[in-house]
């Protein structure tokens, strides 16, 4: 019976290890902002649920009661790490944090741009544009549709 919870807690205590070092790996070596916002908050949380997994295995084998006071940490964890990312992704997205060529794409099927009829792809002549008339694309008029000239491009005010 020993042997099999050291082998459980060991075999926890790796996986957990390995998505630590695979969201830290991430955190180093991703190009931009919003990729390296995947490292911490997707595999480094499942790296520590893991490793408390394996804490809690172990402590109540050898203590003979459930040690279910460490269960605190990944809870909080999982509360709070999606949150911190989702606030860390709407600061970079209002400050225009700049993209990589990797994170470049049509934007998501549902949501604000597939609503109003925006699906293309960001132009380099789409970031030059600054001020009102870059917005024109995401805030639509009275109309119900946004101001867009014949080629696609968001038509500016004059």
């Amino acid at each position: 019976m020993q042997t099999a919870v050291e082998a459980i807690v060991s075999l926890l205590l790796l996986v957990g290890s390995l998505f630590t070092l695979i969201g830290a790996i991430g955190l180093a070596r991703l190009p931009d902002f919003f990729m390296r916002l995947h490292g911490p908050t997707k595999s480094t949380t499942l790296g520590v649920g893991g490793i408390v997994l394996a804490s809690v295995i172990y402590f109540s084998a050898h203590n003979n009661f459930a040690s279910l006071h460490e269960l605190l940490i990944p809870a909080f964890l999982f509360l709070t790490a999606p949150i911190s990312a989702h606030m860390l992704a709407k600061a970079g997205i209002q400050q225009r944090v700049p993209l990589s060529a990797g994170t470049r794409g049509r934007p998501p099927a549902t949501g604000a741009c597939a609503e109003h009829g925006d699906t293309r792809e960001m132009s380099s002549d789409d970031e030059d544009v600054t001020g009102s008339a870059a917005m024109d694309r995401h805030n639509p008029q009275p109309g119900g549709a946004p101001t867009v000239r014949a080629d696609g491009k968001p038509a500016q005010d004059a």
